[in-house]
């Protein structure tokens, strides 16, 4: 069994209406899970949340995939990033009007979840300190919701497209930088598909008065829990 854990996941069980032989979910549901990240009072600056779709294995393509809300005569169509993620819109109207949250697979193919991530920053420099302190909010929010157990933060993860010619560093105070391993592997952990470039900052290795600097913005960050 691994002794670490990328974390970057859904922190709750898929929505209801996501069931084996589903191609939609219910709005209502998953309106609910999302509140427990918006009503979470402890500090959550540098996490952010996404409603997000994955593949129950790795026959499933999510190329060409859609998201759509529908009611009653209205329908709208929610963008997703590269991962699959889509801003959730909290919405009254369709509260009331029992919604549905569809996707453009066959039922059983994808399911969904209310997903929670480190913030990126366009500018690629990120301070240590903020980097430990996200992994620590990560956790926090972690536990709050019944996970992560004994875990503790390791480090963060940083993942770009595997055709992205991207580079991550750690630069110390005295100006000299330290590029970080590249691998190959999922951007987050217990994705079905997915391979990506990913890069490890790990804290232990690092002291944290030096930065991360990239020269892209990732298309995630994952908190490294071990």
């Amino acid at each position: 069994m691994r002794k670490s854990l990328l974390l970057g996941l859904a922190l709750l069980p898929a929505f209801a209406g996501a069931q084996e032989g589903s191609d939609w979910s219910a709005y209502r549901d998953a309106y609910r899970h999302m509140l427990w990240f918006e009503k979470y009072g402890k500090p959550k600056q540098f996490l952010q949340q996404h409603l997000r779709l994955r593949p129950r294995d790795a026959s499933v393509s999510t190329e060409g995939l859609r998201l759509t809300l529908q009611g009653k005569g209205a329908q709208l169509a929610l963008p997703l990033d590269a991962l699959s993620r889509a801003v959730f819109p909290f919405s009254k109207a369709a509260y009331d009007d029992n919604a549905e949250l569809s996707w453009n697979r066959k039922p059983g193919q994808i399911t969904s979840s209310a997903w929670v991530s480190i913030v990126t920053r366009p500018d690629g420099v990120y301070a240590a300190g903020d980097l430990r302190a996200a992994c620590e909010q990560f956790l926090a929010y972690a536990r709050h919701t019944g996970g992560a157990g004994g875990k503790r933060c390791a480090g963060v993860q940083f993942a770009y497209a595997r055709t992205e010619a991207a580079q991550v560093r750690y630069q110390g105070g005295d100006g000299a930088a330290l590029p970080l391993a590249a691998q190959e592997g999922p951007a987050f952990p217990g994705d079905a598909v997915g391979t990506f470039r990913v890069f490890a900052y790990r804290f232990s290795a690092h002291p944290d008065g030096g930065q991360v600097l990239t020269n892209g913005t990732p298309l995630a960050i994952a908190a490294l829990l071990e």
